[in-house]
């Protein structure tokens, strides 16, 4: 297909996992009956944001993958014809977790998982405490309908993690997301966080030449400290916006994404045939001291 309805799946969650797996489920079956092939729901969409705390009894929300969930959503996957990015807290074995995203095709199958690469930790977001870094490398998934790259949130602000997915042939690329303000922040500071978590994901859209799609959670958490800031969005492969959700509430959204566009903007604006490969050696150095 060159054309791909995407559904983005905007949410608020509760303490149950039983109710968010049944919400999300629904929603899914929404975004399909409007068309979606591909649904991408938010990250860790099961639970409540529960790194706001360091709390070993949160390991208890973790579940293998492939599990109870990914069974669960292949079901509804293959029943809706549809293919599933779910963002989970993955339990590897006892004593490492992941921050993980499963991948259902279509029919159903399940196509492997990506692991957050970039883990966190500010105040609010103590996800050092939960994940181990992945494992896996970047990841491509080839579905029914495209070839989608996976990141999941943190890694939206890494240039190099998009330019692997894309140069690994990604032709959207997924950010599965919960990001939020503090409530006791100012509203010129929330501005100023949106705009530029928005830009950067923007710029991976132009630098690469593909379409990205962000899907955040959406509303108060963490005993009202933190106001998830909604705000999901799908950029085109030159930065504009062809969608953009509210900031205060539950959205459910399908957008036809052309992946035909990628080779237009990569031949009238070739950044990848200008790229100096032989110089970016550099980059691979955490910082370059001058002597």
């Amino acid at each position: 297909m060159s054309v791909v309805p995407v559904g983005l799946v905007q949410m608020t969650c509760s303490a149950s996992k039983e109710e968010n797996l049944a919400k999300a489920i629904l929603k899914i079956r929404e975004a399909a009956a409007k068309g979606a092939k591909i649904v991408c729901l938010q990250e860790l969409f099961t639970s409540l944001y529960f790194c706001d705390v360091e709390d070993h009894e949160n390991f208890l929300l973790a579940e293998a993958i492939p599990g109870p969930s990914t069974e669960t959503l292949s079901s509804v996957a293959a029943e809706l014809g549809v293919v599933l990015i779910a963002s989970l807290f993955e339990k590897r074995t006892k004593g490492i977790y992941h921050n993980s995203t499963a991948v259902l095709d279509a029919d159903g199958a399940y196509l492997g998982k990506y692991r957050k690469m970039h883990i966190p930790d500010d105040p609010a977001f103590y996800e050092k405490f939960y994940f181990t870094p992945g494992d896996l490398g970047y990841k491509v998934f080839k579905t029914k309908f495209a070839t989608i790259g996976i990141l999941i949130c943190w890694d939206q602000w890494y240039p190099e993690a998009s330019r692997i997915t894309a140069l690994m042939g990604a032709e959207i690329l997924f950010y599965p997301t919960a990001i939020g303000w503090s409530t006791a922040q100012d509203e010129a500071t929330n501005i100023e966080q949106y705009n530029a978590w928005q830009t950067i994901q923007r710029s991976h859209a132009v630098a690469n030449g593909v379409h990205v799609v962000s899907v955040n959670r959406v509303g108060m958490e963490q005993d009202g400290a933190m106001k998830f800031w909604g705000g999901s969005f799908v950029s085109n492969p030159f930065g504009t916006l062809l969608y953009k959700a509210p900031h205060d509430q539950e959205e459910i959204a399908v957008i036809d994404i052309d992946t035909k566009l990628t080779d237009y903007y990569r031949t009238h604006w070739p950044f990848l045939r200008d790229r100096r490969i032989d110089s970016y050696q550099p980059i691979t150095k955490r910082f370059i001291d001058e002597d």
